[in-house]
């Protein structure tokens, strides 16, 4: 990788757009703005270029992007985008390049943000690391040896559209996703999903930030959501441990910052896991907010 020059990486979110200048995996500066998801297509590119102008400097070697969606990685071409729908079936590879002039890479933001952890982060050197984006949506990526495990179909770590394993009656028949199937890990462990199981239980409506601050409280009901919660993501990440038998598990997203998930998580998993015992590690990002940018950097230029 050619690490010593100087690239923007830039990690489209549902929430907020992140991007900084990277050398070797530093970041120089960075620039946060809010995701327009609200707005047409022109608007959430024109959003991108406005990150890039306050970012641009002389002699860049290229621009990584990492959306949370689905990515044809050859063409550069966002195939699936729910929390962006504006960017489905846009290609950001050409539309970025003809603006600046620079090679531009765009990849899945969960593998970004894998191989960033993977590489020099809270999983670095570990053999097998998978990479959890807990947030507004429910995402995953593979890195072996510290390189992105993309998959035939372009897929691979796409956990949060499998059903929630060892569902219990009252989780069944689940939640209709917008991918057409119902139960799906993301409609249970993405931040609306828990907000929704919260509403069901106690028929008030609370962001997943509200629920996270009054279960600090020592709020009830709020500690009742999360304790179903935790107990949702102990099933999803051991069928992973059940499939790939990962070292390290690396937490990203907003959801990622509740401490109490890298305690309760694993002492419930092993319940699930195939196994007398179970060495996989669950971690928090070392780098957080900006591991998606850094990772988007690190990945360009891979062939792909």
């Amino acid at each position: 990788m050619e690490n010593h020059k100087i690239k923007i990486g830039i990690d489209v979110g549902g929430t907020k757009i992140c991007a900084g200048l990277v050398k070797d995996g530093n970041i120089l500066t960075k620039e946060t703005i809010p995701t327009p998801i609200t707005e047409n297509r022109e608007k959430v590119i024109e959003s991108i270029h406005s990150i890039i102008k306050k970012l641009k400097v002389r002699n860049l070697a290229g621009i990584g992007i990492g959306v949370p969606g689905l990515v044809n990685i050859k063409a550069g071409v966002v195939y699936d985008i729910q929390n962006i729908p504006a960017l489905t079936g846009v290609s950001l590879k050409e539309t970025i390049e003809k603006q600046w002039n620079l090679p531009v890479y765009v990849n899945n933001d969960a593998n970004c943000f894998a191989v960033s952890e993977a590489t020099d982060g809270a999983a670095a050197g570990a053999p097998v690391v998978f990479g959890v984006i807990i947030g507004t949506g429910t995402g995953g990526g593979i890195c072996i040896d510290g390189r992105p495990l993309i998959g035939a179909n372009a897929i691979s770590g796409e956990w949060g559209h499998n059903p929630l394993p060892w569902s219990q009656e009252d989780e069944l028949p689940g939640t209709q996703c917008y991918c057409g199937q119902r139960g799906c890990i993301e409609t249970f462990l993405s931040g609306p999903g828990m907000s929704r199981d919260h509403l069901q239980h106690t028929a008030t409506t609370l962001s997943a930030k509200q629920i996270i601050a009054l279960a600090e409280q020592n709020n009830d009901a709020a500690l009742q959501t999360l304790y179903r919660y935790e107990d949702r993501l102990a099933r999803g990440l051991a069928s992973i441990i059940n499939i790939l038998d990962p070292d390290v598990i690396v937490l990203g997203g907003g959801l990622s910052n509740i401490a109490r998930l890298y305690e309760n998580v694993p002492g419930l998993w092993s319940q699930y896991v195939f196994s007398d015992r179970v060495d996989t590690r669950l971690v928090p990002p070392m780098h957080g907010d900006s591991s998606g940018a850094r990772g988007a950097a690190w990945l360009w230029p891979l062939p792909v």
